[in-house]
């Protein structure tokens, strides 16, 4: 059973700033598109940064220039260093992995947990 498991989440002032991990077991890492994606209470889940099986990377507006997110394939683990943080970027973080079959067209999604992200003073 694929597992994703993130970390590293918790409370932080405005400002701040926190390293998320999202370890990867059953399957292979390195063929995947891993992503961060948040989920505040009453909104819906959305993309945070991608970053492809190649290295390539995209991210939100909101967070471009104060976020990074970056993989490990040797460690199976993708991360996100958040900076500057603000109260807005308070939710809960998903870890997501995604890879898509060229030869088939089938696609493979999984996701984390989740992990709360708290920016407040």
């Amino acid at each position: 059973q694929v597992r994703l498991v993130e970390s590293g989440g918790g409370l932080v002032q405005p400002g701040g700033s926190l390293r998320l991990s999202c370890a990867a077991s059953r399957i292979i890492f390195s063929l995947y598109t891993m992503g961060w994606y948040r989920q505040a209470p009453g909104n819906q889940r959305d993309l945070v940064a991608v970053i492809s099986s190649g290295g390539s990377t995209n991210y939100a507006d909101s967070v471009k220039g104060r976020f990074t997110i970056s993989r490990d394939n040797a460690k199976n683990t993708v991360y996100l260093q958040m900076s500057s943080l603000k109260p807005e970027d308070t939710a809960v973080y998903y870890c997501n992995a995604h890879l898509t079959d060229v030869r088939t067209g089938r696609e493979y999604q999984h996701w984390g947990q989740g992990t709360q992200v708290t920016v407040s003073s």
